[in-house]
């Protein structure tokens, strides 16, 4: 099934096709409206150097002024392999698709809501058929049963036209189109970046990132670069300060010489705030006890720190290069 965008903008043109699979482009004066175009001749050479194949409208009020219309446009100096003219259907309409497809030229008869249109249209011998789904769908017909219906009209009657499925609304027209065999589907911008999108493939792309991470990335790499310590000395109401400003959930605690003391967390305020006393702010962090503090290497990988976090059920480690500590790795580190 060829792969069409729907569109005047040239911008989001270019950003759909450096993707380098997608068939063709298939615009409208109402798109080009939309846009602010008032040079439709130059938009329409500029796009038509972007695009694989262009479908432009050729517009008149007979098969003659159709057939005018789109010979000036080729003069302009676009490919006749690659550009094909979208004619609303009508008896001058099909009467100037066989007049365009008897000089080898392309031509998509659009707008099409019925079988007996499309019947006309496969008669007359155009490239393409155009049935605007969404469109149908909005005046409660059964456009899917009438995409069927032409699919089937094409294979049982051997017509060399494709079936072009149209005004897609959402994604799901997009499966649609599929299931029923169409030829060529044309879609927004919008829709066409939501074709690879799905909840379950995000969860597993994220989880592979995170999986490499932990085995590839050394701890040093992975923490913020920030140390959030205070001296022995420093009163616990600086101390607390500082763990705002830092914005970890504890702090580094060194002696006078930068050796390590060990780590105050919020954890051991909580626990000491109840019998503290009035004083209780006042105390210097050498008054308190510590533990051995939880810390990995700088140069150990993130695997080992994850391991860490898993075993001891918190959310901050100290890292240390050679006994000192340089500052702290946070749980959410691990997934960069």
């Amino acid at each position: 099934m060829e792969l069409y965008l729907d569109s005047a903008n040239v911008a989001e043109i270019e950003e759909a096709f450096r993707l380098g699979f997608l068939n063709g482009l298939t615009t409208t004066p109402t798109f080009m409206q939309r846009e602010g175009i008032t040079d439709i001749d130059g938009t329409i050479v500029k796009i038509s150097k972007i695009v694989p194949v262009l479908m432009i409208e050729a517009l008149g009020s007979t098969a003659e002024e159709i057939l005018k219309e789109a010979e000036r446009q080729l003069a302009l100096g676009l490919d006749p392999k690659k550009t094909v003219f979208k004619i609303p259907v009508s008896l001058e309409g099909v009467r100037a698709c066989a007049m365009l497809r008897k000089k080898g030229i392309m031509v998509n008869l659009h707008l099409v809501y019925t079988l007996q249109q499309a019947y006309m249209a496969m008669q007359a011998g155009a490239t393409y058929v155009c049935i605007l789904v969404g469109r149908l769908q909005d005046q409660g017909h059964d456009a899917l049963t009438l995409v069927e219906q032409c699919v089937a009209a094409v294979k049982n009657y051997g017509y060399d036209t494709k079936i072009m499925f149209s005004s897609v609304r959402h994604t799901e027209h997009v499966r649609n189109a599929i299931n029923l065999g169409v030829h060529n589907i044309t879609v927004p911008m919008k829709i066409l970046k939501q074709l690879t999108e799905n909840n379950f493939t995000t969860i597993g792309h994220d989880q592979f990132i995170t999986d490499t991470r932990l085995m590839t990335v050394k701890v040093k790499g992975a923490m913020n670069g920030q140390n959030p310590l205070v001296s022995a000395d420093t009163k616990l109401s600086d101390a607390i300060i500082k763990m705002t400003e830092y914005g970890f959930g504890c702090i580094t605690i060194v002696d006078q010489n930068g050796s390590l003391k060990g780590v105050f967390t919020d954890g051991d305020l909580r626990r000491s705030l109840p019998a503290g006393g009035p004083d209780f702010l006042n105390k210097k962090m050498s008054d308190f006890k510590y533990n051995n503090p939880i810390s990995v290497d700088a140069d150990s990988l993130l695997n080992e720190a994850a391991a860490i976090f898993k075993k001891t059920n918190v959310d901050t480690i100290l890292v240390t290069s050679k006994g000192n500590p340089i500052g702290m790795l946070d749980i959410q580190d691990l997934k960069g």
